[in-house]
């Protein structure tokens, strides 16, 4: 027998905004999760974007506020979510919003790039739920405008992200401020070692919800390589974009100011397109995003700042203009094709420089990407390139000739370290 809503002992306020979004059956994580925090029990949650992570904890923390209508403490919340990108954050206080509609919790979104003024407005009376970045949180807190001294449930969401942007010390003085008796939730698409002990010094006995292995892709994602001299990305992708079955897309490329290039190329050739990266403000990037879900824009060029917070569920297909630095970072952003049950495409153009790159992303994924060769630009030098991959963080990216010795096997520290400092700055 199907599981509904109805069965998970929810508030009935909850089932009748459910029932209003067209919601009757919940997603396995939510079916595993919801009962389990509905107990207060700490969670250790493993599973990718696009399986409603958001709904199997923000229910059962509304159904929480529901049940203990509370005021809540001034200068403070009584529920905290973490989240690594500006976007993330936005869409998980719009989930909040949206399920708690017939409860009305105050929300109030915490995030860099836009005056604090309205945040901090928003904490003087306190508020029921702050869903932020760990950033500007830590600088309303070290300026005594933020106090979460009384906060009963902290979530970590896209934990593993957070961690790859260089968010572990920021949360870890968070969390110092925070009452030890507290109901505490950590999601993860992967399960590195660093989120292993992460949920060790944070959860208590938590129970634990695995959806989709780590690492690993979406089965009806259909996953190729194209290999090409860099010079010919631009026309390939232009090419691409016009095939007949093209939908709207997201390409994703490494660095701020190629995005804008590709954006300003494609959009010369007819192609309406938006760059979404950390050098636009708040506003062109919400208005960018909102943009692109209603439709009037078909592509999105962004970099790996959106690969976890664009959940649009008519997105056919992902297009790497350039490998990611992180090979994780491949499984996340190819996650936004594929949703809601449809197949989806996920194209890589690779040339020679980021050959070594494709080689650590299938070993990551566990298989090797289909080959596209029947197109103009097909390069066997960049097939075959045994060159070393760059190490970023530390100016523009440049040629190395791919001797010997020079040949890369694994990742250095401190390859990690920079690679992870050019995310951050994307």
């Amino acid at each position: 027998m199907t599981m509904t809503f109805a069965d998970l002992a929810l508030a009935p306020v909850l089932l009748q905004a459910l029932t209003e979004e067209g919601y009757t059956n919940p997603t396995p994580i939510q079916a595993q999760s919801i009962p389990m925090l509905l107990e207060g029990r700490d969670m250790l949650g493993m599973a990718q974007t696009g399986t409603g992570k958001t709904a199997a904890f923000a229910l059962p923390l509304l159904h929480r506020l529901a049940a203990d209508p509370r005021p809540a403490p001034k200068g403070g919340a009584r529920v905290l979510v973490l989240a690594p990108t500006r976007e993330l954050v936005s869409q998980i206080a719009a989930g909040f919003e949206s399920f708690g509609r017939h409860i009305k919790p105050r929300v109030t979104t915490i995030f860099g790039g836009v005056s604090q003024f309205h945040q901090v407005n928003a904490l003087k009376d306190g508020v029921d739920i702050i869903v932020a970045a760990p950033g500007r949180l830590l600088d309303l807190i070290d300026q005594g405008l933020c106090d979460l001294s009384a906060l009963e449930a902290l979530v970590l969401d896209e934990a593993d992200q957070m961690l790859d942007m260089g968010f572990a010390k920021p949360i870890e003085r968070i969390v110092a401020t925070l009452p030890q008796d507290r109901h505490t939730l950590l999601f993860s698409a992967t399960m590195p070692k660093s989120i292993a002990a992460l949920a060790e010094s944070l959860l208590r006995d938590p129970a634990k919800v695995e959806i989709a292995p780590p690492s690993t892709t979406v089965d009806r994602i259909d996953q190729s390589v194209m290999f090409l001299d860099a010079a010919n990305k631009k026309a390939a992708l232009l090419a691409l974009l016009r095939t007949p079955d093209m939908g709207q897309a997201v390409v994703f490329t490494l660095q701020k100011n190629i995005a804008n290039e590709v954006c300003a190329f494609i959009s010369e050739e007819g192609i309406t397109a938006e760059a979404l990266h950390g050098n636009k403000s708040q506003g062109q990037r919400e208005r960018a995003l909102d943009a692109f879900r209603a439709g009037t824009v078909q592509v999105l060029v962004a970099t790996d700042i959106a690969a976890r917070g664009i959940d649009v569920d008519t997105v056919t297909h992902v297009f790497n203009h350039d490998l990611p630095s992180l090979p994780e970072s491949y499984v996340h952003r190819i996650g936004r094709t594929g949703r809601a049950g449809r197949s989806g495409f996920a194209i890589t153009l690779c040339d020679a420089e980021q050959r070594a790159w494709l080689h650590d992303v299938e070993r990551e994924i566990g298989r090797t990407l289909t080959v596209q060769d029947d197109h103009e630009w097909h390069c066997e030098v960049a097939r075959h390139s045994t060159q070393r991959a760059p190490v970023l963080g530390g100016g523009p990216v440049k040629q190395v000739k791919p001797t010997k010795e020079r040949v890369r096997k694994v990742w250095t520290e401190e390859e990690k370290l920079a690679a992870r400092m050019a995310a951050k700055a994307a």
